[in-house]
């Protein structure tokens, strides 16, 4: 099919009478599929369902340093915890603490704390300060931005660019303004671009010179084993390590979770940095918590013994999903390759698949979707306070639907996109012409 950008108006007109005809019979079925956030199967989450026999009343619950997990204590984790993210990682296992199930409970934290007592080396909480800001690389993770909207914290978009972030933008900004204190990223398989950041693009991170001297980089390392080809497999260079080699280790805290490893609901967590943060941090939580929970710790270890056990496990995830992200493309290539209206990704790993369509036209998108029974992830929510400056971005979550629901879903949205883009090039040729026809009548005059 041609692009829909050089369609006469009557062959236009055609397809929307089409689109609209199938989409009508769409709605008809009641349909209620979900693709809004990036949440495992079922299927995925019964690889780990055997972890829930490592521990029982039968089992010892003893660290290998024979500490009873059953206690208050270890407020660091469990050292066989510390060491199993340690080895993935490749950060050294002082230089950790394992949190709860959720690493962004622990961004939360961090950002809590930074409020209300500052951060290492500057004893200033940020709430002094009459404004603060962070760095938002977009589009990019909404529960990030969301953090931020709670705690009144401004915030700047940052473009994206195919190696990460737009780096020039962000040395400019972090040298000029004391206010900046932060910037979020997703670093490996991006959310929802799906980008790794290039060696440059991390190197000039640990190099980062901010006048701010509290300023902080919040490196979400969310899917750092989450590859989908085992021959394609990007790489992450170590901030951590690139930050101490620049004299810049305090700059950085690292997270990463199980979340969608093991049990999204029932994972662990957690936070690295410089061994200075780690022991400013250490003093502030250890006000929170007597100690985490440690049997669930326990329980992950034993299930994945190490490193190589938990890419092994994530093997099997890619087994599941790989197809799940495979009928998204070729959905999409099927329907809309050739007709100038969408643009997607082909990430090598990660949870999404981002989706542009004609600029002012997402919000249409997925309404339409929602009216036929598909609910997707909010049009804007991938952009600070849910604004897309050019209302163009769609996330696209393929892993929790089957591959049946994904089909019908994928289609819904291609049609949807058919129907909203054909709105949008007919009203705008109707404008060009009541314009030209405007600027012809104030001439004659």
């Amino acid at each position: 099919m041609a692009s829909l950008l050089e369609m006469s108006k009557q062959d236009l007109e055609s397809l929307q009478e089409e689109s609209r005809k199938a989409y009508q019979a769409y709605q008809a079925e009641g349909l209620k599929l979900d693709m809004s956030r990036g949440k495992p199967s079922t299927e995925q989450l019964d690889l780990a369902v055997h972890m829930l026999d490592c521990v029982s009343s039968s089992t010892d619950v003893k660290t290998q340093n024979n500490i009873d997990c059953r206690n208050y204590g270890l407020l660091d984790g469990i050292p066989e915890a510390r060491q199993l993210f340690a080895d993935i990682l490749h950060i050294p296992a002082d230089q950790i603490i394992i949190g709860g199930n959720s690493s962004l409970n622990m961004m939360y934290d961090t950002v809590a704390r930074a409020m209300t007592h500052g951060v290492y080396g500057s004893e200033k909480p940020w709430c002094k300060y009459d404004k603060i800001k962070f760095l938002c690389p977009a589009p990019g993770y909404d529960r990030h931005f969301a953090i931020c909207e709670f705690f009144g914290i401004e915030m700047v978009n940052i473009d994206m660019r195919e190696d990460g972030p737009d780096m020039d933008m962000i040395e400019r900004l972090v040298l000029e303004d004391e206010t900046i204190k932060g910037i979020w990223c997703v670093p490996k398989y991006s959310n929802p671009q799906g980008i790794t950041y290039s060696d440059e693009v991390v190197r000039r991170f640990a190099n980062l010179k901010p006048k701010a001297s509290d300023f902080r980089i919040f490196w979400d390392d969310a899917y750092c084993v989450h590859d989908l080809y085992e021959d394609r497999k990007d790489h992450l260079l170590n901030l951590l390590t690139e930050s101490q080699k620049a004299g810049n280790g305090d700059i950085v805290f690292l997270f990463a979770s199980t979340s969608k490893i093991s049990f999204s609901g029932s994972g662990i967590s957690m936070i690295a940095a410089s061994k200075n943060n780690i022991e400013f941090l250490r003093r502030q939580i250890a006000v929170q918590t007597i100690g985490p929970d440690k049997i669930n710790q326990l329980r992950h270890v034993r299930f994945y013994q190490n490193a190589d056990g938990i890419h092994a496990h994530m093997k099997k995830h890619a087994a599941i999903i790989r197809p799940k992200f495979h009928a998204v493309l070729q959905g999409l290539s099927k329907h809309l390759d050739g007709l100038g209206v969408a643009s997607w990704t082909n990430p090598n790993g990660g949870y999404f698949i981002s989706l542009d369509v004609l600029e002012g036209c997402a919000k249409r998108v997925v309404q339409l979707c929602k009216e036929a029974g598909v609910v997707m992830t909010p049009a804007g929510a991938t952009y600070p306070y849910g604004n897309d400056p050019k209302d163009q971005n769609i996330r696209i979550a393929p892993t929790y639907p089957s591959s049946a629901e994904l089909a019908k879903a994928v289609e819904i949205l291609c049609i949807a996109i058919k129907i909203a883009s054909v709105e949008k090039i007919l009203a705008s040729r109707a404008c060009g012409i009541v314009c030209e026809a405007a600027a012809n009548a104030a001439v004659s005059r």
